[in-house]
């Protein structure tokens, strides 16, 4: 059996295709559609059968979205690349490919691949957190995705940040609506725009690593307090669901010392002064797509 998923980004749209034992067949990734919406959803349609046409069968197909899917409408909310807003992407791709296509949060599709092979395999609750543009994240139990009633289960980076304190009140306003947001914390640019409040400098979160290493200062104060902030953010999670581990992705995934630091700083301030270990995901980048091939099981 293969596999094919999409991982639907606001400039990229990667797609990849996997056997039953997970290895990947294809993988590549191409300028996610724009333009007018029934066009796009005919470039989505068409990269699956091009690659299909590859690889000389018909496949599965999952796809995964930066967003929320309306249960009550199947109209999709908060994507990125925003021609697919307000609409029932589900619905239209399935009919444009004549077989049902699986829709799922990208932040879910990334924790079901490290769950599933990735640095959360064989063990029974994992979280898995994307630092990058955002702060997404979801939740497996027992092999299977926890989604909740109205799809929402593991929308951790839009709940304000816990013990928040006098000096960071009221928080940044995050385009949801709400002040104080975790995601405005604990994100990429999160980091850049508090490194600017805090020296008038801008950088962006790789230099404000680099600069740190060398013996900058102001950017080691900065990093201790996007790590404190993020300490304080998945401790709630913590207390919350008790996960056996927590995966991180996305690019602030690459900034070592959160895996030494982080589960102390948990520890402190959990309930139970616990942590669970703190690993990196095994598929990096790939894992959002990998994931969106699994919503259909092997």
């Amino acid at each position: 059996m293969i596999r094919i998923g999409l991982d639907l980004g606001g400039t990229k749209t990667e797609i990849a295709a996997l056997d039953r034992d997970g290895a990947e067949l294809l993988r590549r990734r191409v300028p996610t559609p724009a333009g007018e919406y029934g066009e796009a959803v005919r470039s989505l349609a068409a990269l699956v059968t091009q690659a299909e046409g590859e690889l000389g069968r018909q496949a599965s197909v999952g796809l995964g979205h930066p967003g929320a899917v309306d249960a009550a409408t199947g109209l999709l909310r908060n994507a990125f690349a925003t021609v697919f807003n307000d609409r029932p992407l589900g619905a239209d791709l399935s009919r444009a490919l004549a077989r049902e296509v699986r829709l799922e949060n990208d932040a879910n599709c990334f924790v079901l691949s490290e769950a599933s092979d990735g640095a959360g395999a064989g063990h029974r609750v994992v979280f898995g957190a994307i630092l990058g543009t955002g702060a997404g994240s979801g939740i497996v139990v027992e092999g299977r995705l926890l989604r909740g009633a109205h799809g929402l289960a593991g929308e951790w980076g839009h709940n304000p940040l816990p013990w928040i304190r006098a000096d960071e009140l009221p928080g940044p306003r995050c385009y949801c609506g709400h002040d104080g947001c975790i995601e405005r914390f604990v994100s990429g640019p999160a980091l850049a725009a508090d490194h600017e409040r805090a020296t008038g400098s801008r950088l962006d979160p790789a230099a404000i690593l680099a600069a740190a290493a060398n013996g900058d200062a102001a950017c080691r104060a900065s990093l201790e307090r996007h790590e404190e902030r993020l300490a304080r953010a998945l401790a709630h999670v913590v207390n919350l669901v008790d996960p056996d581990v927590i995966v991180l992705g996305g690019g602030l995934s690459r900034f070592e010392h959160l895996y030494g630091n982080l589960p102390a700083r948990i520890a402190a301030i959990t309930y139970a002064k616990a942590s669970p270990p703190i690993v990196r995901a095994r598929h990096g980048d790939a894992s959002g797509v990998r994931g969106a091939a699994m919503l259909w099981p092997a």
